[in-house]
């Protein structure tokens, strides 16, 4: 419904609501860009743990791999915290942002699944390396798309 579709006795209303969901908008955001920071703090935390379990325990490779599904992790709420400045200032989403955010959990799951405590099947290892393959033939193609005159 457009704005000249509303009768003139809604105009006002229909002012305070865009209002208040802008301002309500904008709180979400605020709200949002606070719990990815909290989060970066809590991956860093964890990162460190990592890093002291392995070498307490004398396991360096299989700390080194958990670690590094932890720094993972880290990269993926970067990539997000950069996707809410940018929108924050004024520019769209991209599709692309959320793609490379899935792609690197496809790969952080790939890189820790030797250490996790079951062995996974030769179905489970398809399935996360199709997914992976899937998600960058996607995000190839997207960006291939983006560069393709108009």
């Amino acid at each position: 419904m457009s704005q000249d579709q509303l009768p003139d006795e809604f105009l006002k209303l229909n002012k305070i609501a865009i209002r208040a969901m802008l301002w309500l908008n904008g709180f979400a955001h605020i709200v949002i860009g606070l719990a990815l920071a909290v989060s970066v703090v809590m991956f860093t935390w964890l990162f460190f743990k990592d890093v002291q379990e392995a070498a307490y325990a004398h396991n360096l490779v299989h700390g080194f791999l958990r670690a590094l599904g932890t720094l993972m992790l880290l990269w993926s709420i970067s990539a997000l915290i950069s996707a809410e400045i940018r929108y924050l200032n004024g520019s769209k989403l991209v599709v692309e942002t959320f793609i490379e955010v899935v792609l690197v959990l496809f790969l952080r799951k790939l890189i820790v699944m030797p250490v996790q405590d079951a062995s996974p099947t030769v179905e489970e290892i398809s399935m996360w390396v199709g997914g992976a393959f899937m998600m960058g033939l996607l995000y190839v193609l997207i960006r291939w798309s983006q560069k393709q005159p108009q």
